[in-house]
């Protein structure tokens, strides 16, 4: 019964244990809810968890609660966040991370689903530039890399973590064959991405192999395993066309988003998942979007809001908890990985582009894309190269 205890005691923070027969009631101080501990004479199977509340809101993020026997099967936890929605030019990139968290382990699953894993993981990572020591910076994309000081956090994050999962890249060609193989044919069409193979990943060798042994340590210490890096590049062209058929650029992000969900629980399809998505714009309703995707499930609302939207989908008795959730790249570590993977594969192609076109103009000056630099970027090339032609449709976005 200690154990269970525990577990709650990790979920919900402060909180005071009242015997009740032959079982046990946990108060949460913050939130004002109860769960009841259940002991070992069937009543709660197998002496499993009980709760009686959906969700507890604490000050920083969402808790979001175990249902019976739940603690136990709770397998992957993942985090889903994009690179380049509000710029002019290059693509939009979107990109989720997968851990994979063992049952039976002292901190179990429920802990570790709550738990600030910065601070879980602090020996081989962490969120902030100062006082790195050599482990790898996982953090907001936005914080992790400037123009200034390059790709260089980005970079070597990204492929520490692929090679904890046994993946050595060598240049932006085979990066792309790893995270994104459905978008190679079409980026064969653009001629700024002919020479891909050419981008080599820069990262020092010997500095990756004790940054990924030393993450890699540290998660199986604790139960977990990164299972999955996956990227959807959406390329000018095909975002263009997206967005002329759907007439909305928000809801093209939530297609890929939905897209990369459903490769998460076709690879896991035995595992009970929880997803947590950074939420972009002032949408708090999924609901209609959700049951169109995924047909097939039981959604249950748990709570929507201003800063977070939960749902419940229910495949037979496997469960999926999605929450989309404002800030969640600076609150959940899946979420930041998964930015940051997003940021590096968009800024390698936006180097791709601006090679190609410096090359022709030495003064042409690049550019990141942005709505106010990226028309600055087609006016300066339309002056410099007034006889190039370029198929605006790949160049330029619709929205």
């Amino acid at each position: 019964m200690n154990d269970y205890f525990s577990v709650l005691s990790d979920l919900c923070g402060l909180g005071e244990r009242r015997p009740l027969y032959s079982r046990e009631v946990f108060v949460d101080r913050l939130g004002g809810f109860w769960y009841e501990l259940g002991a070992d004479d069937g009543s709660c199977g197998d002496a499993r968890i009980c709760v009686s509340a959906v969700v507890t809101m604490h000050p920083d993020k969402v808790v979001t609660s175990i249902g019976k026997a739940e603690a136990a099967r709770v397998a992957i936890l993942a985090g889903i966040d994009e690179a380049g929605f509000g710029p002019l030019l290059g693509p939009l990139v979107v990109s989720c991370s997968a851990f994979s968290i063992e049952a039976g382990e002292t901190q179990g699953p429920a802990s570790l689903l709550e738990a600030d894993l910065w601070q879980v993981f602090s020996r081989s990572v962490s969120k902030t530039r100062k006082h790195l020591a050599g482990r790898l910076l996982v953090a907001d994309s936005k914080k992790a890399y400037n123009r200034a000081e390059g790709v260089g956090h980005l970079e070597r994050t990204v492929l520490a973590a692929l090679q904890t999962m046994g993946v050595q890249m060598q240049n932006l060609a085979s990066l792309l064959q790893v995270l994104s193989p459905d978008c190679l044919p079409r980026l064969s069409e653009y001629p700024w991405f002919q020479n891909m193979q050419d981008c080599r990943l820069a990262a020092e060798a010997a500095d990756l192999k004790i940054a990924s042994k030393v993450f890699a340590d540290d998660l199986q210490a604790h139960g977990m395993k990164l299972v999955c890096l996956r990227s959807s590049c959406l390329d000018v062209a095909y975002y263009n066309t997206m967005v002329e058929r759907v007439k909305n650029k928000a809801q093209v992000l939530f297609i890929a988003v939905t897209q990369l969900i459903q490769g998460i629980l076709d690879q896991f399809p035995d595992d009970n998942i929880q997803i947590l998505v950074d939420r972009q714009g002032g949408r708090a309703h999924y609901r209609a979007n959700l049951l169109r995707s995924f047909a097939g499930a039981d959604l249950r609302i748990v709570q929507e809001g201003d800063k977070a939207s939960v749902y419940e989908l229910r495949f037979g008795t496997r469960v999926v908890r999605l929450s989309f959730e404002v800030n969640a790249d600076n609150l959940y570590l899946p979420v930041a990985l998964a930015s940051m993977v997003s940021k590096y594969v968009r800024e390698l192609l936006m180097q791709c582009m601006n090679d190609y076109f410096v090359a022709m103009d030495g003064a042409l000056k690049p550019t990141a894309g942005y709505w106010k630099d990226g028309t600055r970027f087609v006016e300066e090339l339309r002056k410099r190269l007034p006889d190039l032609k370029i198929d605006a449709h790949r160049l330029i976005r619709c929205r």
